[in-house]
């Protein structure tokens, strides 16, 4: 196993503390059959730690080292399982993108990708997104034709009692090169009008989405049923392709991270 941590590349001061300078970091996780993590690279916020999992799954909690997303970060995590591994990524703490100075954008990209036979669970905090800060992020998923994925995505707009700032969050998912998934969303200030709206948050504070890839979803007996509510504030919809979104929107970030669960539970048995 190759467990590394690479060094950063900062345009301007090194320290971590409020005034750092920008910066430019690419952790990995490469995980193979029967539990391996041939490759583990720490980098910049992300300490990358095996820990004890449950199942079949190498588990990997992804820790913060520091303070980031700042603006003018250019961050990227990849994650790869490999044919016929088992891959269950979280992280230790929710991720608080800040302003930085001179108010530049920081940029955070998500690569994962998912072999034949393999199996990625990726369930991170949640984003914050603090008042002030301006954040893209990107996340873009490649699946072999028998891959399976639980992907889960949740951000809360603004830290308790204050406005959010402005975060814009993209993500393509591709299975056997074919588009399954491509969305974008963005809110806060700068974001098109109607963003809090009764069409989109509806003045909700939390947002997320659930989605499961599954083979054995082309079968009718076990694919989801059409799109209906999950309760009053989410809606689980089948894609063209063995695959299903949930998505929610909640008041705080408990009762999203409730109505996610019990979605995952009823999408995948509790297994």
């Amino acid at each position: 196993m190759s467990l590394a941590t690479s060094a950063p590349h900062r345009t301007g001061p090194t320290t971590a503390g409020p005034d750092r300078g920008s910066l430019t970091a690419t952790a990995r996780i490469v995980a193979g059959p029967g539990g391996s993590l041939p490759v583990l690279e720490s980098a910049g916020p992300f300490a990358l730690r095996r820990t004890r999992a449950t199942g079949p799954y190498a588990r990997v909690t992804v820790v913060g080292a520091m303070s980031a997303p700042l603006g003018g970060d250019r961050l990227a995590l990849e994650a790869e399982a490999r044919d016929g591994a088992s891959l269950r990524v979280d992280s230790a703490a929710a991720t608080v993108a800040l302003p930085g100075p001179g108010g530049a954008p920081a940029t955070y990209e998500v690569r994962l990708t998912v072999g034949a036979g393999a199996e990625l669970r990726w369930l991170p905090e949640q984003l914050v997104s603090a008042a002030g800060s301006v954040l893209r992020t990107r996340t873009t998923v490649e699946l072999a034709p028998t891959a399976r994925l639980v992907l889960r995505e949740e951000q809360v707009l603004g830290r308790h009692a204050e406005e959010p700032g402005t975060l814009v969050s993209r993500l393509t998912v591709r299975r056997a090169g074919r588009p399954l998934l491509d969305q974008e969303l963005a809110i806060g200030p700068g974001a098109p009008g109607g963003w809090d709206g009764p069409a989109v948050l509806a003045g909700h504070r939390a947002i997320g989405q659930l989605l499961v890839v599954d083979p054995e979803f082309d079968d009718p007996a076990s694919r989801p049923a059409e799109s209906r509510l999950l309760g009053e504030h989410a809606v689980l919809a089948p894609l063209a392709g063995p695959a299903t979104l949930v998505t929610a929107v909640a008041p705080d970030a408990l009762a999203l991270r409730r109505a996610l669960d019990e979605a995952l539970g009823h999408l995948t048995g509790g297994r």
